[in-house]
């Protein structure tokens, strides 16, 4: 017999190329109380919002490969996508003042504990 939850787990989309970093941030986000949907190209992170309208974060390395590049798409999601929330990740850090609205940057190497505050932050503004 299965049993359904009252209430599901918010649902964050991970957007990341290197095998390691993904099993890592995965972790992080479940830690965060979060489920996690994987993306290792930008293309494949677009058809999944597409498909999908249970993404509540995306979590994005502005450096991984794919059509639409760092914060281009940063950029598209806040334009197609408002109610998402952005944390966006990288080895450089760019021009804040270029990072859409509500979203976060963390720099390489990770702030574990700044990571799992960002996603809770977002949550809980989001009611």
């Amino acid at each position: 017999m299965t049993t359904q939850r009252d209430e599901r787990r918010p649902i964050v989309l991970l957007i990341e190329d290197e095998p390691i970093l993904m099993m890592t941030l995965s972790d992080l986000i479940e830690d965060a109380g979060c489920d996690v949907v994987e993306a290792t190209t930008t293309a494949k992170a677009v058809r999944l919002l597409e498909e999908r309208t249970d993404i509540r974060v995306v979590m994005a390395d502005l450096d991984v490969r794919g059509s639409v590049m760092g914060l281009k798409l940063a950029a598209l999601i806040r334009d197609r996508w408002p109610p998402i929330e952005l944390i966006l990740t990288g080895a450089v850090k760019p021009d804040l003042s270029s990072i859409p609205a509500r979203g976060v940057f963390h720099d390489k190497p990770f702030n574990h504990a700044g990571i799992v505050g960002s996603i809770r932050s977002f949550l809980s503004a989001a009611g």
